[in-house]
């Protein structure tokens, strides 16, 4: 009760003071939980516009896909007796063909062929507006229509032609808007829609081509969902039907949204982290300025309990504040932003308060503001009161009493199992811990050894008066040192890795693409074409070289017996069918690094050869046996040899290569990769299209292109959650010089009265500041590289090489900043006269 009415009357009283020193304290908490509730608050809105929409999404209630096959009349007698409706769609890839101006124009289109109840759910959008059926019905030739983004690049027109394969359309309207549209902006192409029937000439949906089939359902107010799902994987799981529900409809959209959220509330937790240090240092400071009334509250027989509980509660009241403000942003920046935000997305979002992110920023919030405080309130508690009248805190013990450091140890632990529940991931919460704590202690390694070093180079510094004084401060007990390479260090830290990460992800796709990376990726091609199409390549001049393969796809199903996904887990292999391919001899520049390859006239039981990497993950072993399901056919197999394969050649790479005697009879297609110069691109996709109108050319340059984009949109949200995290450390670092003025003013007034002129005293500040802002930018670039090279070698398995721009970058925007920051707080002490501040500390 006395601790209660002693914080109340010191709260009252600092509210009519303006609450100065805890300013900081109150940006710092309010940005690390604006950044976590805003993250949290669109991840749900979008969450809740996937699931509000799933079936729009979808395309149906449920949905049954297959790869490079129809529907047996076995498995569309059941999904027509599941469904009170069905819809069969064809999905594939193909290449656009205009003549708008006399010369032929390409360019890559995804196709959906469609029947006549699509779409099950919503509407489709046309420009201009009729029914699809009418737009589909064409008139001489069959309609087609197509984005407006495909139709502008092939400068085309409503009335125009245009052809697919080996058929013609005519471009009946611009395809504004469809309901089945969940993989929105992750495509290689534009969308297209046509009527299956209008294909059956074209030569794009032959036996063997690469296409999807996806049977979409509509099912009775009654149905099971669970249970659905269970018979269809019990009776067509084996079969390489693929069975997904409403619930699911954004597909892998949903768990990218996931992961990404979940990653981003980690580094605004990062941020949270150097907020903690500026709300540290602000109790810390706000408690020296009460060490006269902490000592007169001693001397009165208050103890050590009281004083503690009085503080905590006055903090625990500011930090709830704080909480509060950084709730209040951000759950309305989202909604503030949201017309904006959903015309970024490609998927729905929901925007409104959603309590559950609101709670978790809350309880961060309140955790880390208790791991941070606990510390200076129980040095106040524990210092004697005659040293707290010579000199505030300073004779005080380092480190707290042991229950202080278990109740830190007690709160830290309840922080990370909170974000392990909340993320559900706990290796990345505690990695992501790892490195904070990491960097923390390396900056305050740093930080002592800067003033070490200080202190002894200060002596070698004669005749220069400006470096002398700023080594000298940079060395002295109780400087600046430690705050700012705190402050400023663990947000440039979380910078650098998202910057070294950032780098390393494009330098992955296209670092090496001019030297690797082949033309063009061409696939459907018929068996009764490969030959011609060799010859046709080798006499042409700008081509380099030609990689060809057979190709099928195939579900593994089974390993020794045993279910793939129980005797292996979620390995990525298993998910879903893979590229699968057979060869006699093995591909020129195979290197087999166990087995042996069989021989060229194997006529025996099947054999198949592995990726090494991919095999060693899943456990494999030579003699083991696979069983792969190819078009409702169970193919087992023995493994006889493990061989390298580099899936970042962006050449032709199989996981899984056959006997070619064990997929006999299997319709399949052939995929070729084009290496040519990039002079003879365009004329030879003009001649292949021409010869071969069935086969779709995919120019890699494209794909990277896209890819790019992708990385560039994941790229910019996890930067400007860094830069929260960086402005945040800003703010510490202005406290921290804010916190430094009046022992900056003192040392002025003492330069002064010594003879000391002005420009000499701001050029020692300057040089101290940025001194220290270059000490704190190379430890938090070498925290960044450290962090990002274990996340680009044990998280995304890729090589890691330092990206120099990005570094120097770090390097000189942490000495520029505390610069700034040191110039900006140097002007104030250096107008004050001597006279006036010498008077005051007598």
């Amino acid at each position: 009760m006395t601790a209660a009415r002693l914080a109340w009357r010191e709260l009252r009283g600092g509210l009519k003071g303006g609450l100065r020193g805890f300013r900081i304290f109150l940006l710092c908490l309010m940005l690390g939980v604006a950044a976590i509730a805003a993250v949290g608050s669109v991840r749900t809105a979008i969450e809740t516009g996937l699931e509000r929409e799933g079936a729009r999404l979808l395309g149906g209630d449920a949905e049954a896909e297959l790869t490079y096959r129809f529907a047996t009349p076995e498995e569309r007698a059941w999904l027509e007796a599941t469904g009170t409706r069905v819809s069969e769609v064809v999905d594939f890839r193909s290449l656009a063909v205009a003549d708008p101006e006399g010369r032929a124009e390409r360019a890559l289109t995804q196709v959906k062929a469609v029947d006549d109840l699509y779409p099950l759910i919503g509407e489709v959008e046309l420009d201009p507006p009729m029914p699809l059926s009418q737009a589909l019905d064409g008139g001489t030739l069959p309609g087609l229509v197509m984005e407006r983004v495909l139709a502008d690049r092939l400068a085309l027109a409503v009335g125009d032609t245009v052809r697919l394969g080996a058929q013609d359309f005519t471009l009946t309207a611009i395809l504004a808007r469809f309901p089945d549209n969940s993989t929105a902006g992750f495509g290689l192409g534009p969308k297209t829609i046509v009527r299956t029937s209008a294909l059956a000439d074209s030569g794009l949906l032959a036996e063997g081509t690469l296409f999807n089939t996806l049977y979409r359902l509509d099912l009775p107010p009654t149905a099971d969902l669970d249970a659905l799902a269970q018979e269809a994987e019990s009776l067509w799981q084996d079969q390489g039907m693929r069975w997904r529900d409403a619930r699911d409809g954004a597909g892998g959209t949903q768990e990218v949204v996931e992961r990404l959220g979940r990653f981003l509330v980690l580094v605004g937790l990062s941020g949270l982290a150097v907020g903690g240090v500026g709300v540290s240092a602000a109790v810390g400071a706000y408690l020296s300025a009460k060490a006269e009334v902490i000592a007169t509250l001693r001397t009165l027989g208050a103890s050590r309990a009281t004083i503690f509980a009085s503080y905590f509660l006055q903090v625990g009241a500011l930090g709830l504040v704080g909480v509060a403000l950084g709730l209040a942003l951000g759950a309305g920046l989202p909604l503030l932003l949201a017309p904006w935000i959903e015309a970024q997305l490609p998927v729905p979002a929901v925007f409104a308060l959603y309590w559950v992110p609101l709670g978790e920023a809350a309880l961060y919030g309140i955790l880390a503001m208790l791991l941070f405080t606990l510390w200076p309130l129980a040095r106040a508690g524990d210092v004697r009161a005659a040293t707290l009248f010579r000199d505030a805190l300073a004779g005080g013990p380092r480190l707290p009493r042991l229950p202080y450091l278990l109740a830190t140890a007690l709160v830290l632990a309840v922080l990370l199992a909170t974000a392990s529940l909340f993320q559900g991931n706990v290796g990345l919460t505690l990695w992501t811990a790892a490195g904070i704590a990491g960097a923390l202690l390396l900056l305050v390694l740093a930080a002592t050894i800067a003033r070490h070093l200080a202190r002894r180079l200060s002596g070698r510094a004669r005749g220069r008066p400006a470096l002398r004084l700023a080594l000298g401060s940079i060395g002295s007990r109780g400087g600046e040192a430690l705050p700012v390479v705190l402050s400023l260090g663990l947000g440039l830290s979380v910078l650098a890795t998202v910057g070294q990460i950032d780098g390393n992800l494009r330098r992955a796709i296209t670092g090496d693409l001019p030297e690797v990376a082949p033309s063009y990726f061409v696939v459907d091609i018929q068996p009764d074409q490969i030959e011609s199409l060799r010859q046709r390549l080798d006499a042409n001049g700008g081509v380099e070289r030609v990689e060809a393969a057979p190709m099928l796809r195939g579900l593994i199903s089974r390993i020794n017996g045993v279910p793939a996904e129980e005797y292996a887990g979620g390995h990525w292999v298993l998910q879903g069918d893979r590229g699968i391919t057979y060869s006699a001899t093995p591909p020129p520049g195979t290197t087999i690094t166990a087995g042996e390859w069989w021989p060229e006239d194997y006529q025996g039981p099947p054999l198949v050869s592995v990726a090494a990497e991919e095999g060693g993950e899943l456990g494999l072993q030579l003699g083991d046996t696979i069983t792969v399901n190819v078009l409702g056919r169970d193919i087992e197999a023995s493994i006889a040899s493990f061989r390298e394969v580099d899936f970042r050649s962006a050449g032709i790479g199989f996981i899984l290569s056959f006997n070619p005697s064990a997929l006999q009879g299997a319709p399949h297609s052939w995929i070729a990769t084009i290496y040519a110069t990039e002079e003879a691109e365009a004329p030879l996709l003009r001649e292949l299209a021409e010869a071969y109108p069935n086969i779709t050319a995919i120019r890699i340059r494209d794909a990277v292109d896209e890819a790019q984009r992708i990385i560039e949109g994941v790229a910019s949200a996890i930067r400007v959650a860094a830069l929260a995290t960086l402005a945040t450390g800003f703010l510490v670092l202005l406290g921290a010089a804010a916190a430094g003025e009046r022992a900056r003013a003192w040392e002025a007034a003492i330069l002064k009265t010594l003879g000391a002129q002005r420009p000499l005293i701001l050029r020692s500040f300057a040089l101290r500041a940025a001194l220290l802002g270059l000490a704190a930018g190379i430890v938090a670039l070498g925290a960044g590289l450290l962090g990002a090279w274990a996340v680009m070698t044990f998280v995304m398995d890729g090589d890691f090489q330092v990206v120099w721009p990005n570094a120097l970058a770090i390097i000189g925007g942490g000495t520029l900043a505390t610069l700034l920051t040191g110039l900006l707080f140097a002007l104030r002490p250096l107008a004050v006269r001597p006279a006036r501040v010498l008077r005051a500390r007598e």
